[in-house]
C-alpha cells in the first residue's frame, strides 16, 4: 500500500462546487486485493487485524482470512470454518457471508439453499465463543426468520445509538414479480429480529432492473451524521452497479420516509478503467481509522460466455473513499487492476 504525497482542494464544474481530499492519507491498493472471490467483507478489529471472507466459486464452504494489511489478504491463510451440509438446509448456494463481532462473540452471517430445492435461499447464522475465530467451535444457530418465507439474502448488521439493526434482501411477501428487495429490523438478540420489518428500496428505476430486478447486497457506513446505505442491481454481469439510500443520523430508520434514494448509480462499470459489474462492496478503513474505503468486486472484462452466476471471475478490490464538501461520499469509478 503507498501513500500519495495534504490537503487538496478544486473548484467543481458546479459554481460554488467545492471538492477536498486529504491526499497524505489517501493510499493506493494493489489490486485485485484476492483473486476470484466474490461479495467481500472485511472487518478491521481494535488489535489492527484484518478479517475477510466472501463467496468462493464452488459455492461450497466458508473461509477467513486475517492479515496486517488489505494488501496481504491475498497472500494470507484461507482458512475453512464451515462447510455445506451433503442434504437438507444449507446444502447449497454457499454465498455472502459476513463477519461481526458482537457482545464478545463472533457471528457469520451467510446465505444457503438446499440441494433439493437449489432456489430456496434463505439466511443462516454461525456463532463462535473463541477470541480468535480461527479457533473454538463455529455452531450452527439455524435459519435467521424474517417474518415471512421467501427468497431471502445478504444479511448485514450494524449497530447505532444503543440499538442493532439486520439489513438484508428478500423477496416481498406474496409478490408476483421476480424481484428482491432491502428491508431493516430491529435486532433483539444476534441471532433475531423483533417487530415488523421495513421494506427501504426495490427496484424502481431501469438501470436497477436489467436481465433481472435486483436489489441486494446491502452495505451501511455511518459518517457526518448521516447513514449511507449502499446496494447493487440489475443482473451480476457487466450492468451490476451500486445505487444508495441516505439518512440522518438521528432519524428513525425504521421509517422508509427518513431514507432519501438517488435516482442514479452511485458506483457503475468504467470502460476506461477496464473494469465491469461493481458491487457487493463491504466498508472499512486503514488501520488508524483516518481513512475510509470501499471494499468490492468487479470483473476486468465486460463480456461473459455463460451464465454471469457460474462465472469465477469476480475479484475483491478495494480503493479509498473521497468526501464532498457537503459531507456525502464520492465513489468515484471502479480504479484500474
Amino acid at each position: 500500500m503507498s501513500r500519495l504525497p495534504s490537503l487538496v482542494c478544486a473548484a467543481g464544474l458546479v459554481p460554488a462546487a467545492l471538492f477536498c481530499f486529504d491526499a497524505v492519507a489517501a493510499p493506493a491498493f494493489h489490486n485485485p486485493l484476492v483473486p476470484h472471490r466474490a461479495d467481500p467483507h472485511v472487518t478491521l478489529q481494535p488489535d489492527g487485524t484484518y478479517w475477510f471472507t466472501a463467496t468462493v466459486p464452488e459455492y461450497d464452504r466458508i473461509e477467513l482470512r486475517r492479515a496486517r494489511s488489505l494488501d496481504a489478504l491475498g497472500q494470507a491463510e484461507a482458512r475453512v470454518v464451515w462447510r455445506k451440509h451433503a442434504a437438507g438446509p444449507m446444502s447449497h448456494h454457499i454465498w455472502a457471508p459476513e463477519l461481526h463481532r458482537i457482545n464478545g462473540k463472533w457471528y457469520l452471517y451467510f446465505t444457503a439453499g438446499r440441494a433439493d430445492a437449489i432456489w430456496d435461499i434463505r439466511l443462516y447464522v454461525l456463532e463462535n465463543a473463541a477470541a480468535d475465530p480461527f479457533e473454538g467451535q463455529w455452531i450452527e444457530r439455524g435459519q435467521l426468520k424474517t417474518g415471512w418465507e421467501s427468497f431471502a439474502l445478504d444479511a448485514t448488521t450494524f449497530a447505532l445509538r444503543g440499538q442493532r439493526y439486520l439489513v438484508w434482501t428478500q423477496r416481498p411477501p406474496a409478490s408476483a414479480r421476480q424481484l428482491t428487495a432491502i428491508y431493516i429490523a430491529r435486532m433483539d438478540t444476534p441471532l433475531s429480529i423483533v417487530g415488523p420489518a421495513t421494506l427501504l428500496t426495490q427496484p424502481e428505476y431501469p438501470w436497477e432492473k436489467v436481465r433481472h430486478d435486483v436489489n441486494e447486497a446491502p452495505a451501511v457506513l455511518v459518517k457526518n451524521g448521516r447513514v449511507f446505505l449502499t446496494y447493487s442491481a440489475s443482473a451480476t454481469d457487466a450492468n451490476y452497479a451500486l445505487g444508495m439510500l441516505t439518512a440522518r443520523e438521528d432519524a428513525d430508520l425504521l421509517d422508509a420516509r427518513s431514507w432519501t434514494k438517488s435516482p442514479v448509480p452511485v458506483f457503475a462499470s468504467s470502460a476506461a478503467t477496464g473494469q465491469y459489474g461493481p458491487g457487493h462492496n463491504a466498508f472499512t478503513t486503514t488501520p488508524d481509522g483516518a481513512t475510509d474505503v470501499l471494499v468490492y468486486h468487479a470483473r476486468d472484462y465486460r463480456d461473459i460466455v455463460g451464465d454471469p452466476l457460474r462465472n469465477p471471475d469476480r475479484h475483491t478490490r478495494a480503493q479509498v473513499i473521497r468526501w464532498r464538501a457537503d459531507g456525502t461520499p464520492d465513489f468515484g469509478v471502479p480504479g484500474r487492476d
